[in-house]
Parts: C-alpha cells; sequence; structure tokens
C-alpha cells in the first residue's frame, strides 16, 4: 500500500546485504526471562521479609544474597541449556548427513511428502523435491526445519548467559532501592518501584510482539506482582505461626 513504512529496504543491493549476515541469533527471551525473574524472586523476599517484620538490613543481607547467588545460576543454567541446543542440533545435523548418504531415495520422499503435506503436487511437487535435493545443504536445513523445528541460528552460550545474568541483577536490584538509600515507607515505595519494573519489561516485550505494549506491560506486571503477592502472605503467615 503506498505510504505505508514497511521494515525493511527491498532494493537489491540492500536484501543481498542484509541476506548475506545469515539468521541472527536472538536472546531477547534472555533478557526478558532474566529481568522478570529477578524482580521477582527479589521482591518476592522483600514482600516476605516485610510480612514477617524483618529489619532493613536483614532484607538487605537475603536480598543481596538472593541478587548474586540466584542470578549466577540462572546464568549458568541458561549457559548449559543453551549449550545443550547446539550440542544437539549437531547431533541431528549429523545424522541427516548420515540418511542421505546411506538412503538418499528414502530422504527424498520425506521432502517429497513435506512439500506434499504443504499443498504441492504433481510437476510442481517434483520440481521442487529435485531443486532442493540437487543442494546437500539446502537438503539438511529443509529436513531441520521440517522434521525437527530447529533453524541454524545457534545462540552463543556464553552470550545468553550474560543477558541472563545483567537483566536479573538490573531489574532484580530495583525492590532493593528503597531499603539501601533508607527511604520512607521503603516497603510501598519497593512494591511501586517494581510494578514499574514489570510493566517496563512487558511493555518492552511488546516490540517484538503484535499485541498493544500497554497489554503485554499488565500482563508481566500482574504475574509478577501475584508472585510478591504470595511471598508476603507466606512470610506474614509464618511470622503469626511462629509468634
Amino acid at each position: 500500500m503506498t505510504g505505508t513504512k514497511l521494515e525493511h529496504s527491498h532494493i537489491p543491493d540492500d536484501i543481498a546485504s542484509r541476506l548475506a549476515t545469515g539468521p541472527q541469533a536472538s536472546y531477547l527471551r534472555d533478557w526478558v526471562y532474566g529481568g522478570i525473574d529477578g524482580a521477582v524472586t527479589t521482591f518476592a523476599i522483600v514482600a516476605g521479609s516485610v510480612g514477617a517484620d524483618l529489619s532493613s538490613r536483614i532484607i538487605l543481607i537475603l536480598g543481596v544474597a538472593n541478587l548474586l547467588a540466584d542470578g549466577f545460576s540462572m546464568a549458568a543454567a541458561n549457559y548449559s541449556s543453551s549449550k545443550s541446543e547446539i550440542e544437539d542440533y549437531a547431533r541431528l545435523r549429523a545424522i541427516e548427513e548420515k540418511h542421505i548418504a546411506l538412503e538418499p531415495d528414502g530422504e527424498r520422499e520425506e521432502i517429497r511428502q513435506i512439500f506434499k503435506a504443504r499443498g504441492f503436487k504433481d510437476e510442481d511437487l517434483e520440481t521442487l523435491v529435485r531443486l532442493v535435493t540437487a543442494n546437500k545443504a539446502t537438503w539438511i536445513d529443509t529436513m531441520m526445519q521440517a522434521e525437527y523445528g530447529m533453524l541454524d541460528a545457534p545462540r552463543t552460550p556464553f552470550r545468553a548467559a550474560l543477558y541472563t545474568f545483567a537483566a536479573f541483577v538490573l531489574f532484580g536490584s530495583i525492590p532493593l532501592l528503597p531499603f539501601i538509600f533508607s527511604l520512607s515507607a521503603s516497603a510501598t515505595t519497593a512494591t511501586a518501584l517494581t510494578a514499574l519494573a514489570f510493566f517496563a519489561i512487558g511493555s518492552t516485550r511488546a516490540r517484538w510482539s503484535q499485541r498493544h505494549w500497554f497489554s503485554c506491560g499488565f500482563e508481566t506486571m500482574a504475574i509478577g506482582m501475584l508472585a510478591a503477592g504470595i511471598a508476603y502472605l507466606v512470610g506474614h503467615g509464618l511470622q503469626l505461626v511462629i509468634s
């Protein structure tokens, strides 16, 4: 449509330049997951401690200990899981290479059935099968995506871990700020700041979604504050039991 702004250029040279870099790995989920978990777990400690009527000093000790220990734990887990994904991709790709070498007719039939299921038939179907299987790399890439749902855009385990840890510490430190600076009504201020942090994470996520930014932000804020509310009730309940 005339006047509609497109996301990227379709000039041949621009297309060639963009495609030459290949698919780019996304670390959005690592950032969002780390940020939400950091804010949730740290504020949960704050809420639970306030519910248990603990001092600001103890809240800070527990909060900072969680911030560093849990943040590192999440980063290490993400590193291991990302590395496992890469190793699994390599394993499955090796299987496809072996099958193409030992049973090429069977693999061609798989390609035929893949495109047949997508609506191709007769001469068009056979042309597609011939073209795809004429190039081994294209053949394997097609099988990896269609059979295993895996794309060749591996995420770097170290970067995935770094994004997770950075987001966890950044957003996880927000509930502790009122206690660090000894602000009045620290618990109320921490609640407000954390709610805003949840909303910011969610609304930023909308940049990569078709949903409205307010809807994404409110949803994330609601989930985070629900977790915090549960922690507060548990802490308050335990304080009553112990008393």
